[in-house]
């Protein structure tokens, strides 16, 4: 069997390996290249070095929209995990209806972003109307109602996964503590949260990614109003490339260091969780 496996091994990698190499490796050294050019097309591009990062950086609005993106993605990150971990410990305590409660926690993460984001934007400016406002009055209107989208869509599907962890947690364990006399917050601290940190690390690393990489919901409920002040770092990229004529390299160079930036940032969060992860 496993000599069959070796033989026929290349021949099943091989559609993968090529749709990786023409989805993602020749697209990204082309936009790599093209980050250092002046183009409209791709037949057209001129090398100029670094100027468009030169250009990037001299750019305000990209610099709000780094910092606005970041100060984002850490509330969108602590609250969802913490919401969802929460939701997940009581859906494990042996409640009546629990599989209908994780049903309609789980449903929001079925609708687009798109979508998502205009009943979102219904909702907001229905309620801000009494008080004469809208959802691009200012831009903490729409950093919140942001947050709250984000949170609503994105906590049903992290809940799923601490249930799981915590379903995997052995009962031996759990016994033992109890009888060792720890309290409930004991148990909860010292082996619940060490023994989900594998779930702990796959929710951080989504909702920190995706997060970082809101696009539809920003462009849906705010479009980056008021005066791009709501912007975020995806959206302010896709304005700069098919917004501003002439433009197109730099935003190429944004896009470049943006997936930089979440690369980094994933790399590292994963590195720090899965140190403290345990071996069940």
């Amino acid at each position: 069997m496993n000599r069959s496996v070796r033989k026929y091994f290349s021949i099943f990698l091989l559609p993968t390996f090529l749709a990786f190499i023409l989805g993602f490796v020749i697209p990204f050294i082309t936009g790599l290249y093209l980050s250092f050019c002046k183009f409209t097309t791709v037949r057209d591009a001129k090398f100029i070095g670094l100027s468009n990062y030169i250009k990037m950086f001299s750019d305000n609005t990209f610099l709000h929209s780094l910092w606005y993106t970041s100060l984002f993605t850490v509330f969108a990150v602590v609250t969802i995990n913490v919401i969802a971990f929460s939701i997940a410990l009581l859906l494990t305590r042996n409640i009546k209806g629990t599989n209908i409660f994780r049903t309609v926690f789980f449903m929001p993460n079925l609708i687009g972003g798109i979508v998502l984001g205009y009943i979102w934007q219904l909702i907001f400016n229905g309620i801000l109307l009494y008080f004469d406002k809208t959802l691009t009055f200012s831009a903490s209107y729409g950093f919140f109602g942001l947050l709250i989208l984000l949170n609503w869509q994105q906590i049903g599907y992290m809940m799923i996964i601490y249930i799981a962890g915590i379903s995997n947690i052995p009962p031996d364990v759990i016994e033992a503590a109890k009888i060792d006399g720890a309290t409930n917050f004991q148990i909860l601290k010292k082996v619940t949260i060490p023994m989900v940190m594998p779930s702990v690390t796959i929710s951080v690393f989504l909702t920190l990614t995706n997060s970082f990489k809101l696009f539809d919901q920003n462009l849906a409920l705010t479009a980056g109003e008021p005066s791009g002040k709501s912007e975020m770092l995806a959206l302010n990229i896709y304005n700069t490339f098919y917004g501003r004529a002439g433009f197109e390299g730099v935003g190429q160079a944004k896009a470049v260091i943006f997936f930089i930036i979440v690369a980094l940032v994933a790399l590292l969060q994963l590195y720090f969780t899965r140190r403290k992860e345990v071996q069940a």
